[in-house]
């Protein structure tokens, strides 16, 4: 009986002692400073939020004003794998204590994975903390040009907000927005950055008064020299020609059919989609701006359906693996519930070609997202090849009143 009664005491006091050793190891939970490095040594910054949620933990990455959240983080041993709700991107990590974890983030692309070096630590610990002295002001908007590296130029705008030495806002392009931006000042240096799984950006610069000089950081290896000068009025410059219209010999009508992501075959000629005013989505899963134009479009869908509308996503992708393709598509569709048909056209966004191979009563699409408009006879009645998301503001506002006043005239007629 007291022998039992040992045993019984023994296996209690190792129980609660490997126990204690599990929560011991435990990853802390809170916020953690991140880098990603680049192959030229670059650290890109940006922030996430590890928290246990029913005794399961997940990791938020902190971009901006948006919150990723991972799926359900599981560790073999030291090793996990963190998985995000859209895009081919996950990180593979190994944890050291309850205060590191390293590792690699790994990318998607047309011919293989990009691994990018991935470290971690619980803020304040294992990263010099930048003193609240900030001698220069972005507050505004600010008129840039980058210059790439066959030193032609691209114009853009700037618009921040500055609290103290922090500072977020975000640029635009004539065709998108770069999302959500968020950096730090110190004295008249400035580094601002974002990561959303897909973009990884990186911007530095000098702050002369109400002009700008820097470096723009894109992905492993993209890099663009840049100048600002504070504007309050800056704009966007119109376009010298359409990006994107209907051929001079087409009737202006789609011809199109391609599977869904279940394996059906849907068509614009389909019964559905007569006598309605029919949204075409251009878009391909490795695209941010995307990401935030199915957001916007199944909200829409969702309340205006009744109205005589239907979407319809055409997706390009990285590569022309089916399987693959269909995969990430099906990621996007279960993040945002889309309610509307997405197919994939087989064919990859690179492709100089896709326009002919899928959409040929249009001239070459260059830009993602692009929608068009189809009336209710069937024929091409706009075409739109920029879209500013929710961290343009002003923009993506706009954006809709314009989005808005396309359709309720397409249903008036």
């Amino acid at each position: 009986m007291i022998k039992r009664q040992l045993v019984m005491a023994f296996c209690l006091i190792w129980t609660i002692a490997v126990t204690a050793q599990q929560k011991k190891e435990d990853l802390k939970p809170g916020k953690w400073n991140a880098t990603l490095q680049r192959n030229d040594g670059k650290q890109i910054p940006f922030v996430i939020d590890l928290r246990y949620e029913q005794q399961q933990l997940f990791a938020y990455i902190l971009n901006g004003e948006e919150k990723i959240k991972t799926e359900k983080i599981i560790f073999t041993g030291d090793s996990a794998i963190m998985r995000l709700p859209v895009f081919e991107s996950y990180f593979r990590v190994r944890k050291t204590g309850i205060d590191s974890l390293t590792g690699v983030w790994v990318s998607g692309a047309a011919d293989g994975d990009i691994l990018f070096p991935f470290s971690a630590h619980p803020a304040g610990s294992h990263t010099a903390t930048m003193a609240a002295n900030a001698s220069g002001n972005i507050q505004g908007k600010w008129s840039m040009e980058f210059t790439r590296p066959n030193q032609t130029k691209r114009p853009a705008i700037g618009s921040f907000t500055q609290n103290n030495n922090k500072v977020s806002g975000s640029i635009l392009t004539p065709s998108s927005d770069y999302r959500y931006l968020e950096g730090t000042i110190f004295r008249d240096s400035i580094i601002f950055s974002t990561f959303d799984g897909s973009h990884a950006f990186l911007f530095e610069a000098k702050i002369n008064g109400d002009s700008m000089t820097g470096t723009f950081y894109s992905g492993a290896k993209g890099k663009e020299n840049w100048v600002a000068d504070r504007n309050a009025q800056a704009a966007l410059p119109l376009p010298a020609a359409p990006v994107t219209e209907v051929k001079n010999t087409a009737e202006g009508k789609l011809n199109f059919s391609f599977k869904n992501i279940d394996g059906n075959a849907v068509s614009i000629n389909d019964t559905r989609y007569k006598g309605k005013v029919v949204i075409i989505q251009i878009m391909g899963s490795w695209c941010p701006n995307c990401m935030d134009e199915t957001a916007f479009l199944s909200e829409y869908y969702r309340k205006n359906k009744d109205r005589g509308i239907e979407v319809i996503a055409l997706g390009y992708e990285l590569s022309t693996d089916e399987s693959r393709s269909v995969q990430s598509l099906k990621k996007f569709q279960q993040k945002f519930n889309v309610p509307y048909e997405m197919l994939n056209t087989g064919v990859q966004a690179s492709d100089p070609e896709k326009a002919e191979k899928t959409i040929p009563q249009v001239t070459a699409l260059k830009n993602f997202p692009t929608t068009i408009f189809v009336d209710k006879d069937g024929k091409i009645a706009a075409i739109e090849t920029n879209f500013y998301g929710p961290a343009a503001k002003e923009y993506h506002t706009k954006f809709k009143q314009d989005f808005d006043a396309t359709i309720d005239k397409l249903l008036s007629r």
